[in-house]
């Protein structure tokens, strides 16, 4: 029953689901968050490069077809991806700072809108079919993109700090800019498939998902829309989420069932995220028209 729905539901969308393309998950490694209670050593944080965080879409060249981390395949136009090198290479589709929702429903979409796409980068930041460790990967990254041999692929800047201070900097800069946070990677490291402990962001918040379970009614300003919603984290907690939606979202929220990402800091004892807010929905991962 529910396959059929969702086959009426793509045929009045005019998606049909032979036309959506799939390839296998790719081997992508994921990030760990950064705990400046261990990483606090100087001579420690030297063996790691850093480099922005960017907000933008996860993306895993194979060296034919640009593909999502659950194995959908990006429906970029043809020059877009033409002289990409013929390698794997892992990085992020971005537009630039603040710019997620455009760059999300550019990215997702079956039929590319290619004025919209001529915006698009594909930021790299590893080479995952390099078995060698991060720091050599830098460098033959850097040999292989530099310079790049398409106007729509470059490798995202990779630094050095010194000091947890010279880190924090750094993050405050990029966050004053309007960017997200930064990412460190141990040179020592090799490419681990999965979540890694030598793959860390650090933003000046943590974010997480929920799924959304219940919306549950406003009160003064809010009596006619959405006042909250109750969700369930990863680890089977529910709590409410109130804050942080315009009067749209209000109005018209995720769904029940829909994933969310929400920002806070810290857990309580019960472990309930502190200070939760809504940043986003989640995008599903599938290509629309």
């Amino acid at each position: 029953m529910v396959y059929l729905l969702l086959v009426l539901v793509l045929a009045l969308s005019g998606v049909g689901l032979a036309s959506i393309a799939h390839a296998a998950p790719p081997p992508v490694q994921l990030a760990s968050v950064y705990d400046d209670t261990v990483y606090d050593d100087s001579t420690d944080l030297a063996q790691f490069w850093i480099s922005e965080k960017l907000d933008g879409v996860r993306a895993y060249w194979n060296g034919t077809r640009l593909i999502s981390r659950q194995g959908n395949v990006f429906a970029a136009p043809d020059w877009f991806i033409r002289d990409f090198p013929d390698r794997p290479l892992d990085g992020e589709l971005w537009m630039g700072r603040g710019t997620f929702d455009r760059l999300s429903g550019t990215v997702r979409r079956q039929t590319p809108d290619e004025s919209a796409w001529a915006d698009v980068r594909f930021m790299v930041f590893d080479a995952p079919d390099m078995a060698t460790p991060f720091d050599e990967r830098v460098l033959r990254l850097r040999a292989l993109l530099q310079p790049p041999p398409s106007a729509y692929i470059a490798t995202v800047p990779q630094f050095r700090v010194s000091s947890q201070a010279a880190l924090i900097r750094h993050l405050d800069d990029v966050v004053a800019g309007g960017g997200e946070g930064l990412m460190l990677h141990r040179g020592s490291a090799r490419h681990l498939v999965g979540r890694s402990p030598h793959l860390l962001k650090l933003k000046p918040w943590q974010d997480a998902e929920a799924e959304v379970v219940m919306h549950l009614p406003g009160e003064g300003r809010n009596s006619d829309v959405m006042g909250a919603m109750l969700v369930r984290t990863e680890a089977g907690q529910y709590f409410r989420l109130g804050t942080g939606f315009t009067d749209a979202e209000r109005a018209d929220p995720p769904p029940v069932g829909s994933i969310v990402t929400y920002k806070y800091s810290g857990m309580t004892p019960n472990g309930i995220p502190r200070f939760a807010s809504f940043l986003r929905m989640r995008e599903p991962d599938v290509l629309t028209d």
